[in-house]
């Protein structure tokens, strides 16, 4: 991470940053989850009551074309978004209920660089997210 916020990231490339879309890139900055394009909106009009839900589109959109934002699918239907610039993790995602798990396997990372290396390629980057339901522990219900 670059230790630069979004607006600031926004600015160096010259993006053009209203009151509305700073209002939207610190709510975004502050997600400690995956919001996708309602939960954005819900958080930016409590703190701005003016802020449309088209605004929140449009300036997603914007962010996301920027390389600013990533847009993650997990399965719902619903794209989620979190910063291109966070720490490098991975998703688990509890097809039953919606969580979603972040983490960082190191045994992960060493395989999936053996892989690139043994197909002779550099790897710059990747995605995983992992699909999966809790497992059932005797004697526990989990219904």
């Amino acid at each position: 991470m670059t230790g630069r916020n979004i607006i600031e990231r926004c600015e160096s490339i010259g993006l053009r940053m209203t009151g509305q879309r700073r209002v939207i890139a610190r709510v975004l900055d502050a997600a400690q989850d995956h919001p996708d394009v309602e939960e954005l909106y819900r958080r930016a009009s409590d703190i701005d009551a003016h802020i449309s839900l088209a605004t929140v589109y449009r300036t997603v959109k914007l962010l996301e074309e920027a390389s600013i934002l990533d847009k993650l699918e997990f399965g719902d239907g619903r794209a989620r978004y979190e910063d291109a610039e966070r720490e490098h993790h991975d998703h688990l995602i509890d097809i039953t209920t919606g969580q979603v798990i972040e983490f960082v396997d190191e045994d992960i990372e060493a395989l999936q660089r053996r892989v690139a290396e043994k197909l002779g390629y550099d790897l710059r980057g990747h995605r995983l997210e992992l699909f999966g339901v809790p497992l059932k522990t005797p004697g526990k219900d989990t219904t």
